[in-house]
């Protein structure tokens, strides 16, 4: 493989760039309740499989959908359903088998930045608990206690540092860190949600390294949940290239175009250089192009805050059901 770092957030996109079987990597799809729900779970099962991959150790739970704007209400709810219960597999499996009594989210991110904003709306949305007697919170014993620690231009400091300070005080069984991903493929923005047990980089897809929120940093069990909000410009110029060179009839052009414009063969012969390229070659030529141009340029679709108020209802009420079963009558614990 290249030695550049390809800026995605997501284990399936790091699992796609690598053709033929990874060792020490499995790999398992499958179809949600809805047609429009696709699950993937890429779990990396050794040290080789996460050298490999570049991602720790543990399982990493993509789901897949339809854009939200364009779909009814019907999707979201099954959205929920669904997250919740692969949540609440999580939870036993991360907790040696005990459910959580004491749950406590975090949402990353600034709420003034709309595409980095998704974990403080996400926290916004949610019904806290553990400030109330927990008999009488939703008939359960699991308490939710929330922060949106903001980021360090606003406070000074690292968000673990912020975290184990509360960890140390209210003593949750598991934390939740919610935050906005970078992806590769733009199909992917505001339409997957990633799930993983191995706890979450803030930053890391964007060349922003901070301090890991993980359970050997923290001391506790860490739940993330993610969803991919921004795309590198390089990365869209390589969907479009591709696009072009997947479109039919493309050869045919080629040659057509060829013998009437001697400028255009230069055109199409270096599109046949790029289509000889693997995917990483092909990456690392685009971004030696245009990072000089566009610096390290992310985009985000217009409609972001549509997009990213959607997904924060559906992942605030995918942890209330996950924590409060009561609420999904479909599902007990």
């Amino acid at each position: 493989m290249a030695s550049f770092e390809v800026r995605t957030d997501l284990a399936v996109e790091e699992q796609e760039q690598i053709s033929g079987e990874i060792s020490g990597v499995s790999l398992r799809e499958w179809r949600g309740e809805s047609s429009d729900l696709k699950w993937s779970q890429v779990r990396v099962l050794n040290n080789g499989g996460a050298k490999t991959l570049g991602k720790p150790v543990g399982a990493y739970l993509t789901l897949e959908m339809k854009p939200l704007p364009d779909s009814g209400q019907g999707l979201r709810i099954a959205a929920a359903r669904e997250l919740a219960r692969q949540i609440r597999v999580l939870f036993r499996q991360m907790s040696g088998d005990r459910y959580p009594t004491s749950v406590l989210v975090t949402g990353l991110g600034n709420q003034l930045v709309t595409a980095d904003s998704l974990g403080p709306k996400t926290v916004g949305s949610l019904h806290v608990t553990r400030h109330v007697d927990r008999a009488a919170s939703v008939g359960t014993k699991t308490s939710l206690s929330a922060l949106s620690p903001g980021v360090m231009a606003q406070t000074g400091m690292e968000t673990a540092e912020i975290l184990r300070g509360v960890i140390r005080e209210t003593r949750p069984d598991l934390l939740i860190v919610i935050d906005a991903l970078a992806a590769r493929s733009v199909a992917r923005l505001g339409t997957t949600i990633q799930l993983t047990d191995t706890g979450i980089r803030p930053g890391s897809g964007v060349g922003n390294h901070r301090h890991e929120l993980s359970a050997e940093s923290l001391g506790l069990p860490v739940l993330a949940i993610g969803v991919p909000t921004v795309v590198g410009a390089a990365a869209i110029v390589h969907d479009t290239i591709n696009a072009i060179l997947r479109a039919p009839g493309h050869s045919a052009a080629s040659a057509a175009a060829a013998a009437t414009d001697p400028d255009a063969d230069g055109f199409f012969r270096m599109l046949r250089q790029i289509k000889a390229m693997d995917p990483d070659e092909q990456y690392e030529w685009i971004r030696r192009l245009t990072e000089p141009e566009c610096g390290s340029l992310y985009v985000t679709p217009p409609n972001i805050d549509e997009i990213v108020g959607d997904l924060s209802d559906i992942i605030a009420e995918s942890i209330h059901q996950a924590i409060f079963p009561d609420l999904d009558p479909e599902d007990e614990r």
